[in-house]
């Protein structure tokens, strides 16, 4: 096969999808941007917070404990916690052997106890008084304890606050000196929730390297253990043992130019606030906690009382109201019990997968939203959404079932990115189908339109009894018109008539049934009927014919012979609805009213409007005409009236223009020969004839034959050299004038007969 038949292959079966070849990528790249704006990253971590909320309540980590230091706490002790106090609680949970300490306060100042203690410990000691003093023991009565305890326990690490520059806080002097120190740091997102931690990070001011409270605590656990972190073979991660504690980088997830500066890593929380075994600095002190609680534990001390405000957001904070806010020292110890169940329970952190895996995906979404709503777009509205929304739940699930894994999946983008393609698909749909419903338009009514499309049932098969009025039309002539010209010159004769037609149809809020070559079947009162459906009819007719005049100045423009339309109105029952199958449907009717209506627009000539006596008698406002006949038309038992109609008042107040059409007898008789048309047969049998009188547009005809009114008849003359024989048409209006004369009016007449016949007009005004 050759590249050009491979090349049309491609081309021919990639063609009806060529809108979603255009919006998926256009979308993706879209969404991808707003992505690498920062637009979604609010959502994407609400996303994230969701998963968190609906994964089931993991057990406590035994691991760890809290001492907290409570309102209750501090009316008793004072705030803050004077260092004896605090080396007395340091030295309680130092006896149960605990593996680390974790004192989340800061000290880099000592503390004495409140005016009233001191007054306390003088009564109960008078002897103090006698004894001499330095004047720091005065002071700090217990500072040496604590400095004592922390020499003596050299798994007590405190706190420093190395970031925010003139907010750091200096570490405790002692724990300095000992190197039992490291950074309480936490860094909030955007949104003010606490998702990472820090294993390490650099001092501000410094620029020497701290290991977290977090990370130090755990590396002691560890220590027993004969575990040692240590980096990863590229020298990029850390590594305690099997596991990876992977970083987070700055535009990892849906982050966005994060401050990703020292070493943060996703927390897998544990759960809400109160996950973890927690007690009293009171409780620990007054002997009610059992010492077992910290035996081979982590153990952290910080405050959890209101007053001192130090709270955070976590993924499971209430949106609404900032419930469940975790103290800061237990937001600690989810980051010590992260790090210790990734490496010794192989439960999983969370990872971020890679840019280019992201933005796969966020085309995938929009390839499947655009897909989906275009494979499916003339499907019922269900059809329609339940692709989107099982996609979307697949998505969300398969998302979550791998953040159960360890894996953070963005789901935000893709969402959105199959929801914008489906949206445009579904736009691009409806905008073709208002062109579509447009066009409709121009032929019918909005009202009748929306009928059709908007109603119950409105396209459904099958139809029902109705009175309405029918009209139909046909240009005279103009199938001996056709066979003179070129096709395409039919075809823009066509266009110009049909489309003058319709603006009048349209405008009178008649539907059109069906074009027919140059004929029109128009409806009134189907699909939706009212009462002045005859009324509008006739208006209609009327207007018709007046916009014939424009019709025929474009004819003329052209050098194209002027036409002339017939028309007949007639109302009666028939059956209207959707006619055909399920997979091609016409709204139409059906019933003898119908080829009545033909019949009687039969009888008609150019110019002319004939209506029936049903229609007659179904006006409510004034009609003029001139004359009824009574004919019979095939089909019909008894003889019928029909009126030709020259006007209508009331609201519409139309009236077609007269002419002014004068006969002019010939002065010599003009031979030619006829044949009587039946329906669409003409006659083989001719018949002699003389024109003994002309106008424009009608004639005297001298036969010795009868011929009933209304006949269409074929008529042959000869014209000067012609060897053939040229024909032109005419209709017998009434029986004979004078003996053997019959008045015709012409119907179709060709350009060289009438400069014939115009001849005779110049020697006839000549003569006289």
């Amino acid at each position: 096969m050759s590249h050009r038949s491979i090349f049309h292959t491609l081309k021919h079966a990639l063609w009806p999808w060529r809108v979603v070849l255009f919006a998926a990528p256009s979308f993706a790249l879209l969404i991808w941007l707003l992505r690498w704006l920062g637009a979604l990253q609010s959502l994407e971590l609400a996303t994230l917070d969701r998963f968190f909320q609906i994964r089931p309540l993991e057990e406590r980590d035994e691991r760890i404990a809290i001492v907290g230091i409570t309102e209750q706490d501090l009316q008793k002790h004072g705030h803050p916690i004077d260092d004896g106090t605090l080396a007395d609680l340091l030295g309680t949970i130092a006896e149960a052997n605990p593996r680390a300490i974790g004192l989340d306060i800061y000290r880099d100042l000592p503390v004495m106890p409140p005016y009233a203690q001191l007054l306390e410990d003088l009564r109960a000691n008078p002897e103090l008084l006698e004894k001499d003093f330095a004047e720091s023991e005065v002071l700090e009565p217990g500072y040496q304890r604590l400095v004592d305890v922390f020499r003596a326990n050299p798994n007590i690490i405190g706190i420093t606050k190395v970031t925010g520059g003139d907010e750091s806080v200096a570490p405790p002097p002692a724990l300095a000196d000992l190197g039992q120190l490291s950074a309480n740091d936490l860094q909030v997102d955007i949104d003010g929730r606490l998702r990472r931690g820090f294993l390490y990070l650099k001092g501000e001011d410094d620029g020497e390297t701290y290991f977290s409270l977090a990370f130090r605590l755990a590396m002691l656990y560890f220590e027993r253990l004969d575990i040692e972190p240590q980096m990863s073979e590229n020298g990029l991660w850390v590594q305690i043992k099997d596991a990876t504690l992977y970083p987070v980088e700055v535009n990892d997830g849906s982050y966005i130019r994060n401050d990703a500066g020292g070493y943060p890593v996703m927390v897998n929380f544990r759960g809400p606030v109160g996950s973890f075994d927690i007690v009293s600095l009171d409780d620990v002190l007054s002997g009610r906690t059992d010492r077992d609680l910290f035996s081979d534990r982590v153990v952290l001390i910080g405050a959890t009382a209101e007053s001192l405000r130090d709270f955070f957001a976590t993924p499971y904070t209430s949106f609404s109201n900032d419930t469940n806010k975790v103290p800061g020292v237990e937001a600690h110890a989810n980051l010590v019990s992260h790090i210790l169940s990734t490496v010794l329970d192989e439960r999983p952190g969370l990872r971020t997968i890679p840019d280019w895996a992201e933005a796969l995906l966020v085309l995938l979404g929009a390839s499947i939203g655009a897909s989906a709503s275009w494979q499916w777009r003339y499907r019922s509205l269900g059809w329609r959404i339940a692709p989107q929304l099982l996609t979307i739940v697949a998505l969300g699930g398969a998302a979550y079932g791998l953040f159960l894994k360890g894996w953070w999946v963005p789901v935000v983008p893709p969402v959105l990115a199959q929801l914008s393609a489906a949206t445009a698909i579904v736009a691009y749909v409806a905008r073709s189908a208002a062109e579509i419903r447009d066009t409709f338009s121009r032929y019918l009514t909005d009202e009748v339109v929306e009928t059709l499309l908007e109603t119950e049932g409105g396209l459904s098969m099958g139809g029902e009894r109705r009175r309405i009025t029918i009209l139909t039309s046909d240009l005279r002539g103009f199938t001996g018109i056709s066979e003179r010209l070129p096709p395409e010159e039919v075809l823009g004769i066509l266009n110009i008539y049909l489309e003058a037609m319709a603006d009048a149809i349209v405008a009178h809020q008649g539907t059109i049934d069906e074009f027919m070559g140059d004929g029109i079947l128009v409806l009134f009162g189907a699909p939706s009927q009212r009462e002045d459906d005859p009324e509008r009819a006739v208006a209609c007719a009327i207007a018709m014919q007046k916009a014939m005049v424009g019709v025929n100045r474009q004819m003329s423009e052209r050098n194209l012979p002027q036409l002339e339309m017939g028309i007949g109105i007639h109302t009666g029952e028939v059956v209207v609805g959707n006619i055909g199958s399920t997979k091609r449907t016409k709204y139409g009717i059906v019933g003898s009213q119908v080829n009545l209506t033909y019949r009687i627009e039969g009888y008609t000539v150019g110019g002319q409007i004939l209506i029936t006596e049903a229609t007659r008698d179904a006006l409510n406002i004034p009609l003029e005409t001139n004359g009824q006949q009574r004919v019979s038309p095939k089909g019909v038992i008894e003889p019928i009236a029909i009126y030709s109609v020259t006007g209508i008042g009331g609201r519409y107040n139309q009236r077609l223009a007269g002419v002014d059409d004068e006969l002019q007898v010939l002065p010599e008789p003009i031979a030619l020969n006829y044949a009587e048309i039946q329906g669409k047969n003409i006659s083989t049998q001719r018949h002699a004839g003389r024109l003994i009188a002309l106008s424009e547009k009608h004639a005297d005809l001298y036969t010795e034959r009868t011929i009933a009114p209304l006949t269409n008849l074929q008529f042959r003359l000869k014209i000067g050299d012609n060897i053939a024989d040229t024909e032109f048409y005419a209709k017998v209006m009434n029986a004979e004038t004078k003996p053997n004369v019959l008045r015709l009016r012409m119907t179709s007449v060709p350009l060289d007969v009438r400069e014939y016949f115009a001849s005779f007009y110049a020697a006839r005004q000549a003569h006289s």
